[in-house]
């Protein structure tokens, strides 16, 4: 059964990386032209990933619950590089709080930025601060709804790890509700030997605008952590 595991994972990494460079070359021709073919070539990249992992993985996706649309803020789980990668495919148009490192990655940071991700630039100071906010209330005006990963990094499948004091930070100067949504990807793809199965995601209560910082890390804290 490893052997065969090992075999589908193979292939899944030459398909997908093979093919991501295909959509990032796609991404870097359409943007001359407009953000909205860039979008549209994100968003294939992203459903590119589901359908290589439920063909060459045996991994589905289930979503249990409304996803939601609009000005709120929403707050995931991640355990793995997959609910990372399928973002575009599970919301919509979201804009992407990301290490700011990754902006830094050539062509693929600016073609990132291009597209909606919002560098978090840790322990840099107000000026930082600053220029996230201004950049995650331009997508707001647009209409885009905004993403985050409050533990701020991968975390294994039934560990825990704080909630990172910039999203309550985010959340009050923001002003907008969270919908806070769990998974459970990390026994299936935070591995090189990747297995087959169904990742879920589980959209929590809406929890509203305004709340103490202890409250709504608590609320949120124990949404994501729901698996």
């Amino acid at each position: 059964m490893i052997l065969l595991w090992a075999i589908r994972s193979a292939l899944f990494y030459a398909a997908f990386y093979g093919g991501s460079v295909v959509y990032v070359l796609a991404a870097a021709m359409a943007l001359p032209f407009g953000r909205e073919g860039l979008l549209r070539v994100c968003e294939g990249w992203s459903l590119y990933h589901r359908s290589c992992a439920r063909a060459l993985l045996g991994i589905r996706v289930k979503v249990d619950g409304e996803l939601p649309s609009g000005a709120v803020l929403v707050a995931l789980r991640h355990e793995s590089f997959f609910e990372a990668i399928d973002l575009p495919a599970l919301l919509d148009r979201p804009a992407v709080f990301a290490k700011a490192e990754l902006l830094r990655v050539p062509l693929w940071g600016p073609l990132g930025k291009a597209y909606g991700l919002i560098g978090v630039e840790r322990d840099k100071g107000a000026r930082a601060l600053r220029a996230m906010l201004a950049a995650a209330r331009q997508h707001q005006a647009e209409g885009r709804l905004l993403a985050i990963f409050p533990e701020g990094t991968r975390v294994p499948h039934g560990e825990l790890a704080p909630i990172q004091s910039g999203f309550s930070g985010l959340y009050k100067l923001l002003g907008c509700p969270v919908v806070p949504v769990s998974v459970d990807s990390g026994p299936l793809y935070h591995r090189w030997i990747k297995r087959p199965g169904t990742v879920t995601y589980r959209v929590g209560e809406t929890i509203p605008r305004g709340l103490p910082r202890e409250e709504v890390e608590a609320r949120v804290a124990g949404a994501i952590r729901g698996f």
